[in-house]
């Protein structure tokens, strides 16, 4: 089977076919960084990386550049609630970002290029479409002409003249039509401004976006990604500014991920109904935010709930069940050892399938339980440690590919699983001196803590439910 991705562009399901065989060009809109992130953030993030690491297993070399808007109204407004410049905002909260990223183990783009790094490129580029009649200078702003962009609206499906209705409310009189939209802003006092041909100012949040891509991506890309909330006005946008200036169709593929929900809710900063990344993962293990986020398909909304991140965090123990080490008895040998391998690689065929179907993550998961299913029965059979460690392997193998770190254990708050050891040790002491009803009650205050304890003739093994 082969690669199929759902395309907001055409709204259906495409064959995987990047311009450049076994290459892949890939832009995905990074976080406005005025403020602390939030798990919807970590959430697109999330599903990109691991769309990012399914194309490299499948063999593809992937080109990922992922950008910081780092020159925004929205930075400049909490700057100034706060007294700190805003490219001092901005670099903390860029830190931070990154910081998050190494915990939830999303591997680095390979570019992270910054808005207020790109102002020579993101100039010369309205001046090219200046020079071309899609843009007009007023008063040291600069605007896009909608109306001379080829199909404008066709990523949304939104009509022009709806667009148009709409931005009537608070019109620009000084635009040519009200759907037209800001490249390049003239200075206000007190704002952070660069020199421009039309005078102090600085660039509109759609430009950074395209003049980025071209800069560092070429003319066309393979897959353009972000939330559902960016496919309008943002992404419209690059495709107009994009396309008008080159004249060559400017992604191929245009992937969005659903929005995180809080409370029935989109999670967002203007709401205040959010939960920082920072929170999350004081309270929760970063395995956790990515199984729940895997639980869910990338294109649908996910709702969070602390009964969510606790079935997350249940399922991440399930797979790493499969990883407890071999028990073998008396001849371990049998059928249990070729059966176990066909059921691994019967595991992997499956988890392909899926993951080749517009990356459906609940479906490779259900491929990888089964195979943790297989390990445990075969574990529970006798099997050897030589021969259980085929299935083992292909477990981490396919779990590594999702970004999940089965044998790394984190936790909130510390790592607490050498006090469990040790707790579990002694009670067997009680045990040997037969202080069972000691031994008893620390039995049940660890199940109180959701640790199951199990004792059996090689010895006493606990896991977390």
């Amino acid at each position: 089977m082969a690669l199929r991705i759902y395309n907001t562009l055409s709204r259906q399901s495409e064959r995987f076919e990047p311009i450049e065989p076994g290459r892949v060009r890939m832009y995905v809109c990074g976080p406005t960084v005025y403020a602390q992130a939030h798990i919807g953030h970590a959430m697109s993030t999330v599903v990109f990386d691991i769309i990012r690491r399914f194309l490299e297993y499948r063999g593809y070399q992937v080109r990922h550049v992922m950008n910081y808007t780092d020159v925004e109204d929205k930075i400049i407004r909490r700057a100034a609630e706060l007294g700190v410049a805003p490219e001092d905002l901005a670099r903390q909260h860029q830190r931070d970002f990154e910081r998050h990223l190494q915990d939830l183990n999303v591997e680095m783009p390979s570019m992270r290029p910054q808005a207020s790094q790109e102002i020579p490129t993101i100039i010369e580029m309205v001046e090219r479409l200046i020079a071309a009649g899609y843009a007009y200078p007023v008063e040291g702003d600069v605007y896009f002409r909608v109306a001379r962009a080829q199909d404008y609206g066709r990523l949304s499906g939104r009509r022009l003249e709806e667009m148009r209705a709409g931005a009537r409310l608070d019109v620009d009189q000084r635009k040519q039509d009200p759907a037209d939209f800001a490249l390049w802003k003239a200075a206000k006092p007190g704002e952070p401004s660069w020199p421009s041909p039309w005078g102090p100012g600085r660039p509109g949040w759609h430009i950074e976006c395209s003049a980025m891509n071209l800069r560092y991506l070429g003319e066309q890309i393979d897959v353009h990604g972000g939330g559902s909330d960016l496919v309008f006005p943002h992404h419209e946008n690059e495709i107009a500014q994009t396309e008008s200036l080159t004249g060559k169709p400017f992604a191929r593929y245009w992937v969005h991920n659903g929005m995180l929900q809080l409370k029935g809710e989109k999670m967002s900063k203007s709401l205040g109904n959010l939960v920082t990344v920072e929170s999350f993962l004081a309270e929760h293990e970063a395995d956790a935010f990515r199984m729940m986020v895997l639980n869910s398909h990338y294109r649908g909304p996910l709702t969070y709930t602390d009964e969510v991140a606790g079935q997350a965090q249940a399922a991440l123990e399930r797979l790493r069940s499969g990883l407890r080490p071999a028990r073998p008895q008396g001849d371990s040998s049998g059928a249990a050892g070729p059966a176990l391998h066909a059921e691994a690689e019967a595991a992997r065929g499956r988890f392909i399938e899926a993951m080749e179907d517009d990356f459906n993550t609940p479906s490779a998961l259900a491929a990888i339980f089964d195979l943790v299913r297989a390990i445990n029965q075969a574990r529970d059979a006798g099997l050897s440690a030589e021969a259980l460690a085929a299935g083992q392997d292909v477990l981490r193998e396919l779990a590594g590919v999702l970004g999940l770190r089965l044998d790394l254990r984190r936790e909130a708050g510390g790592d607490s699983a050498p006090y469990i050891q040790l707790m579990v040790e002694i009670r067997d002491e009680l045990r040997k001196v037969r202080q069972w009803e000691l031994a008893d009650r620390i039995r049940d205050r660890l199940a109180e803590a959701g640790i199951n304890v199990e004792d059996d003739p090689a010895g006493t093994r606990w896991e977390r439910r």
